[in-house]
Protein backbone atom coordinates (compact mmCIF):
# COMPACT_ATOMS: atom_id res chain seq x y z
CA UNK A 1 0.00 0.00 0.00
CA UNK A 2 2.79 2.44 0.91
CA UNK A 3 4.47 1.69 -2.43
CA UNK A 4 1.60 3.31 -4.34
CA UNK A 5 1.22 6.28 -2.04
CA UNK A 6 4.51 8.03 -2.95
CA UNK A 7 4.04 7.97 -6.78
CA UNK A 8 0.38 8.99 -6.40
CA UNK A 9 1.34 11.84 -4.07
CA UNK A 10 4.05 13.09 -6.47
CA UNK A 11 1.63 12.89 -9.42
CA UNK A 12 -0.97 14.85 -7.44
CA UNK A 13 1.54 17.60 -6.54
CA UNK A 14 2.69 17.88 -10.16
CA UNK A 15 -0.89 18.08 -11.34
CA UNK A 16 -1.70 20.77 -8.80
CA UNK A 17 1.40 22.79 -9.68
CA UNK A 18 0.69 22.58 -13.40
CA UNK A 19 -2.88 23.79 -12.97
CA UNK A 20 -2.03 26.63 -10.62
CA UNK A 21 0.56 28.30 -12.85
CA UNK A 22 -1.91 29.85 -15.25
CA UNK A 23 -0.83 33.32 -16.27
CA UNK A 24 -2.89 36.40 -15.60
CA UNK A 25 -4.74 36.57 -18.91
CA UNK A 26 -5.71 40.23 -18.69
CA UNK A 27 -4.14 41.71 -21.81
CA UNK A 28 -4.23 45.46 -22.36
CA UNK A 29 -5.59 46.04 -25.86
CA UNK A 30 -6.48 49.73 -25.97
CA UNK A 31 -6.25 52.92 -23.93
CA UNK A 32 -8.64 55.87 -24.17
CA UNK A 33 -7.34 59.19 -22.85
CA UNK A 34 -9.45 62.19 -21.90
CA UNK A 35 -7.47 65.36 -21.25
CA UNK A 36 -9.04 68.01 -19.00
CA UNK A 37 -9.02 71.55 -20.43
CA UNK A 38 -8.75 74.92 -18.66
CA UNK A 39 -12.50 75.01 -17.88
CA UNK A 40 -12.28 71.54 -16.31
CA UNK A 41 -14.11 69.72 -19.08
CA UNK A 42 -12.93 66.69 -21.03
CA UNK A 43 -11.55 67.29 -24.49
CA UNK A 44 -12.13 64.83 -27.33
CA UNK A 45 -10.87 61.35 -26.48
CA UNK A 46 -7.59 60.06 -27.85
CA UNK A 47 -7.59 56.34 -28.59
CA UNK A 48 -4.29 54.50 -28.33
CA UNK A 49 -4.33 51.06 -29.92
CA UNK A 50 -0.81 50.79 -31.38
CA UNK A 51 0.61 47.58 -29.90
CA UNK A 52 4.01 49.01 -28.96
CA UNK A 53 2.47 52.06 -27.27
CA UNK A 54 -0.07 49.89 -25.45
CA UNK A 55 2.73 47.56 -24.26
CA UNK A 56 4.69 50.50 -22.85
CA UNK A 57 1.57 51.83 -21.11
CA UNK A 58 0.92 48.39 -19.65
CA UNK A 59 4.43 48.33 -18.18
CA UNK A 60 4.01 51.84 -16.79
CA UNK A 61 0.72 50.93 -15.10
CA UNK A 62 2.39 47.87 -13.55
CA UNK A 63 4.79 50.27 -11.76
CA UNK A 64 2.06 52.11 -9.86
CA UNK A 65 2.37 51.63 -6.11
CA UNK A 66 -1.18 51.08 -4.84
CA UNK A 67 -2.76 51.72 -1.47
CA UNK A 68 -5.93 49.61 -1.28
CA UNK A 69 -9.27 50.38 0.38
CA UNK A 70 -8.88 54.14 0.17
CA UNK A 71 -11.84 56.35 -0.65
CA UNK A 72 -9.78 59.25 -2.04
CA UNK A 73 -11.08 62.51 -3.44
CA UNK A 74 -9.08 65.46 -4.74
CA UNK A 75 -9.98 69.13 -4.48
CA UNK A 76 -9.10 69.88 -8.11
CA UNK A 77 -10.22 68.00 -11.21
CA UNK A 78 -7.79 65.42 -12.61
CA UNK A 79 -5.38 66.30 -15.41
CA UNK A 80 -6.40 63.26 -17.44
CA UNK A 81 -8.79 60.36 -17.27
CA UNK A 82 -7.57 57.06 -18.71
CA UNK A 83 -9.70 54.04 -19.55
CA UNK A 84 -7.89 50.74 -20.01
CA UNK A 85 -9.48 48.07 -22.19
CA UNK A 86 -8.43 44.63 -20.96
CA UNK A 87 -9.02 41.37 -22.80
CA UNK A 88 -9.84 38.86 -20.08
CA UNK A 89 -10.93 35.99 -22.25
CA UNK A 90 -10.79 35.53 -26.00
CA UNK A 91 -14.05 36.29 -27.84
CA UNK A 92 -15.55 37.93 -24.76
CA UNK A 93 -16.27 41.62 -24.07
CA UNK A 94 -13.35 43.65 -22.79
CA UNK A 95 -13.07 44.74 -19.18
CA UNK A 96 -12.91 48.53 -18.79
CA UNK A 97 -10.93 50.04 -15.95
CA UNK A 98 -10.94 53.82 -15.36
CA UNK A 99 -8.17 55.85 -13.73
CA UNK A 100 -8.02 59.53 -12.80
CA UNK A 101 -4.50 60.99 -12.94
CA UNK A 102 -3.05 64.16 -11.41
CA UNK A 103 0.47 65.24 -12.38
CA UNK A 104 2.31 66.66 -9.36
CA UNK A 105 4.81 69.53 -9.45
CA UNK A 106 7.62 67.24 -8.26
CA UNK A 107 7.30 65.12 -11.43
CA UNK A 108 5.35 62.25 -9.86
CA UNK A 109 1.69 61.41 -10.39
CA UNK A 110 -1.25 60.53 -8.17
CA UNK A 111 -3.73 58.01 -9.57
CA UNK A 112 -7.17 57.11 -8.28
CA UNK A 113 -9.16 54.04 -9.29
CA UNK A 114 -12.58 54.79 -7.81
CA UNK A 115 -14.04 51.39 -8.71
CA UNK A 116 -11.36 49.58 -6.70
CA UNK A 117 -11.09 52.27 -3.97
CA UNK A 118 -7.36 52.52 -4.63
CA UNK A 119 -4.90 55.39 -4.47
CA UNK A 120 -1.69 55.04 -6.45
CA UNK A 121 1.61 56.82 -6.86
CA UNK A 122 3.84 56.78 -9.92
CA UNK A 123 7.50 57.83 -9.90
CA UNK A 124 9.10 60.49 -12.10
CA UNK A 125 10.67 58.08 -14.63
CA UNK A 126 7.36 56.34 -15.33
CA UNK A 127 5.47 59.63 -15.42
CA UNK A 128 7.81 60.82 -18.18
CA UNK A 129 7.18 57.63 -20.17
CA UNK A 130 3.42 58.01 -19.61
CA UNK A 131 3.44 61.63 -20.76
CA UNK A 132 5.59 60.74 -23.77
CA UNK A 133 3.20 58.01 -24.98
CA UNK A 134 0.14 60.18 -24.30
CA UNK A 135 1.76 63.18 -26.07
CA UNK A 136 1.38 65.39 -23.01
CA UNK A 137 4.89 66.84 -23.18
Amino acid sequence: MKRWFAPFFIFFILLLTGCSEEEDKNILTRVDVYKVNAVEQYEEEVIISDKSAVDVLSKVFEQIVWEQNVKAEMVIKEDIKVVLFMEVEENMPELLDGYFIWFNQNGTATIINRDANSLGKLDEKNVQMLKSILNLG
